[in-house]
């Protein structure tokens, strides 16, 4: 049974914590407990709850009038929404209930049926990136058992290797990129993605894959010049110094452009020297990948 803190429901739902609390007050939907030193904590029945409910009320359904409502008629109502953003988003919940469950097999077969109907790229920015947005904080806050991350990771990580795999562009081009993920850094999914969208357009790849020493990034990069470099930061150990990485990066590469995504790189306030290129969203890297084309 996971904890959930009011701060991870307005992360995950887009509700206020504010509202959710006035919510408690007026309506039964929610009863969170309180810890020793009296801060709320929900459960995943609740976390499941507010997600549905939170997005009935997006898509124009009063809370008083949801509060009236059975589980069945909740779920129902959610179904017969034909916006497709709310579709979308049905889906993404589904994803965060399954993997609070532990319901791999749901988890799975809700991913493929999106593949086979959209495409696995499709699929991954429009299912894929949102639900691990939306439950990226969860996993830096520790909030959910990392045994819970490593197996939708897993999921996720074998359909992006397979739609790599079976990638077949029409042009070869002659551009070549290193990926790596540096030491203290795992979260390999968002660099896998990358690797998708470089192949899928024809680019050649040297992929190192996670925590690699900078001293092996340099050693690949002398004997095969790669065009660029390319890593992707989500959540590194808590000794990993982005401002030494950035130093370190220029003069171990300072004739091979740096490119830098991931959560790290969206909030990285410093200035930024030339060589290195931050790509603070989603639009701005695959921005990137189109102008190598």
């Amino acid at each position: 049974m996971n904890a959930f803190t009011i701060k991870d429901l307005e992360n995950l739902t887009g509700i206020k914590a504010h509202t959710i609390r006035i919510w408690e007050q007026r309506y039964t939907f929610l009863r969170p407990q309180r810890t020793d030193t009296n801060i709320r904590y929900y459960n995943n029945d609740e976390l499941k709850k507010i997600l549905n409910i939170s997005l009935l009320n997006k898509y124009g359904f009063k809370i008083s009038h949801i509060d009236k409502m059975s589980e069945e008629d909740i779920r129902n109502k959610i179904l017969s929404i034909n916006d497709v953003h709310a579709q979308q988003e049905r889906i993404v919940n589904g994803l965060i209930q399954g993997m609070i469950d532990m319901d791999l097999e749901g988890f799975e077969r809700v991913l493929e049926e999106q593949i086979r109907a959209k495409g696995i790229e499709k699929t991954i920015h429009q299912i894929i990136f949102p639900f691990m947005e939306r439950i990226g904080v969860l996993w830096i806050t520790g909030h959910i058992n990392p045994a819970q991350e490593h197996l939708v990771s897993n999921i996720i990580r074998q359909k992006l290797i397979v739609g790599t795999e079976a990638v077949s562009p029409m042009f070869q081009l002659k551009k070549t990129g290193l990926l790596f993920l540096p030491e203290g850094e795992y979260h390999e999914l968002g660099l896998l993605f990358v690797q998708y969208l470089l192949k899928s357009r024809g680019l050649y790849v040297y992929y190192l894959g996670s925590n690699v020493p900078l001293d092996d990034v340099e050693y690949v990069v002398k004997y095969k010049q790669p065009d660029f470099i390319y890593t992707h930061l989500t959540s590194v150990s808590s000794v990993f110094n982005f401002d030494k990485f950035i130093q370190q990066s220029l003069k171990r590469f300072s004739q091979t452009p740096l490119i830098i995504s991931g959560r790290l790189a969206a909030t990285y306030e410093n200035k930024i020297p030339s060589q290195i290129h931050f790509k603070r969203s989603l639009q701005e890297v695959t921005a990137f990948i189109t102008e190598l084309v």
